[in-house]
């Protein structure tokens, strides 16, 4: 029990060190946007998946597969806006990225890292379509683009996932609080039975108490 409870310690700190690093990161990042600087290199969405795997490395179950597919489109998209990829070879891009994402989230469920029934790639590139469908059709903004490829995505984006782990991290170690607690007040009432049914089979049977 004491291991068990070690255990689910050691995993809340983790998952609080990870929301204060993805606070940090967001922090950073935003300051960095703020003052203008690297905003015209358009490695947003690349910052973004970076930051979430390196998180990631703290809590693999958290954030690793969002990361490592996100930080693949993001070096696609850095290839894309740098002109180093031909317009014609921009939906190959996407898809080898994509791919490369799959695979490396299938390697992370083969070593345990993930369950193999996560829905969160399949939401993600699923997102992913329908932001390409939008821009193409042209219904976003005219805003979306540069704030998607500016430092502003990732201190926005990092800093929302450090709040938003930072508030399940709480409610998580408080529901397990509750259900230690009620384990053990269930051993003690069961403890405390058993001393009146020994108490009460010794003044039966007269058997002197040890």
């Amino acid at each position: 029990m004491r291991h068990l409870f070690s255990m689910h310690a050691s995993a809340h700190s983790n998952n609080y060190r990870q929301a204060y690093v993805l606070l940090l990161l967001g922090f950073v990042f935003l300051t960095l946007a703020w003052l203008g600087m690297f905003n015209s290199f358009s490695i947003g969405a690349f910052l973004l998946g970076l930051g979430m795997l390196v998180v990631g490395l703290l809590n693999p179950r958290r954030f690793l597969s969002a990361g490592w597919l996100m930080t693949s489109l993001g070096v696609a998209i850095f290839l894309m806006f740098r002109h180093s990829i031909p317009e014609s070879q921009v939906l190959t891009a996407h898809l080898l990225a994509i791919g490369l994402g799959l695979l490396g989230i299938a390697w992370m469920a083969r070593c345990g890292y993930i369950s193999a029934g996560a829905l969160t790639p399949g939401f993600f590139v699923v997102g992913v379509g329908v932001i390409e469908y939008l821009q193409a059709v042209h219904l976003l903004p005219s805003t979306v683009v540069p704030f998607a490829l500016s430092l502003w995505l990732p201190g926005f984006g990092l800093f929302a996932l450090g709040l938003v782990s930072l508030a399940a991290s709480g409610r998580t170690y408080l529901a397990e609080r509750m259900k230690t607690n009620v384990h053990h007040g269930s051993i003690a009432v069961h403890s405390a039975k058993e001393d009146g049914r020994r108490k009460e089979i010794c003044k039966r049977f007269k058997i002197p108490k040890k």
